[in-house]
């Protein structure tokens, strides 16, 4: 799979808007059949990045390419093969459901009925309805659905479950986006900008995480996982002396300490072993609880 073109690949991209860089040097390899996150605060770049990635924006310097192909040069052949949610979702406000989703339809060569049916009964959308009368939600459902049914090999989205109830999202990520992934994994690629991290847990393979348009990490999220460790400890009595300079973060509560890893759990559980605990137990972190890691780290990186 890695020897196959990237799905997409960004070298160098520099978006600015005046004096503002949104995005600044920024470089990412998306291989064929991940589950890709794209993570950041509000601000840090990602919605721009994806505009840069779908030719709604022209980079200011750098290149973009998706399967291969400059999106300026080949728009038409990279967004026949993709399909993409955005933040915000608007529809013709004088068409209903179903009349909007036979529109998006005629653009596709393919289009699966049942994934529709189905979508449409999960989401109790009524196919008669005009979009106009639908709530954000409701339109975020139908931009979803418009999105799964053509069975793209890119799925682009960007904070595609905000403006869904928990259950509802909960229910989309794990049996709608998690079936599309699935029912084609070698070939079906998921690009997806979230700051609901936890959500997307059990899918993501790979990740960047952005702060002020620069990558701030980028790692495999089983290697992230394995990198990033907590420690929970206590002692008899609470410890003194205790030095723990290698950990990225320490957090004592009289007797109990938490501890967090950055690679070096090892040295340090053999260093409070040595002080005799009366427990001592190491989990991987979260997805989120590494961006907020990450953050940490940033900071305490020289400028």
């Amino acid at each position: 799979m890695e020897t196959q073109n990237p799905v997409i690949e960004i070298k160098n991209l520099s978006r600015r808007y005046g004096k503002l860089e949104a995005v600044n040097g920024l470089s990412l390899t998306v291989q064929p059949g991940r589950c890709y996150g794209f993570f950041g605060r509000n601000g840090a770049g990602k919605t721009t990045t994806i505009k840069c990635l779908l030719n709604l924006l022209l980079p200011s310097s750098g290149s973009v390419r998706v399967f291969g192909l400059e999106p300026q040069r080949h728009e038409v052949e990279v967004k026949s093969r993709l399909c993409y949610v955005p933040d915000m979702v608007a529809f013709y406000p004088w068409m209903s459901v179903s009349q909007t989703l036979e529109f998006l339809a005629s653009f596709r060569p393919r289009w699966n009925r049942e994934i529709e049916a189905d979508l449409l009964k999960r989401f109790q959308l009524d196919p008669a309805q005009k979009t106009s009368h639908l709530s954000k939600g409701q339109r975020t459902q139908l931009a979803l659905i418009g999105a799964v049914c053509p069975e793209p090999e890119l799925l682009v989205l960007d904070e595609p479950t905000s403006g869904l109830d928990p259950i509802v999202r909960r229910e989309f990520i794990q049996t709608v986006i998690g079936a599309y992934h699935a029912s084609d994994p070698e070939h079906r690629t998921v690009f997806v900008s979230t700051h609901l991290i936890s959500e997307f847990e059990g899918l993501i393979d790979e990740f960047t995480i952005i702060e002020q348009g620069r990558e701030q990490m980028t790692m495999l999220a089983d290697d992230a996982r394995e990198r990033f460790q907590r420690i929970r400890v206590s002692f008899p009595q609470p410890p003194k002396g205790l030095d723990l300079a290698g950990a990225l973060s320490v957090r004592q509560s009289g007797r109990e300490l938490e501890i967090l890893a950055d690679g070096n759990s090892k040295q340090l559980i053999e260093q409070l072993r040595a002080r005799h605990p009366e427990d001592l137990r190491c989990d991987s972190l979260t997805l989120e609880e590494i961006f907020v890691a990450a953050g940490t780290l940033a900071k305490a990186r020289p400028s």
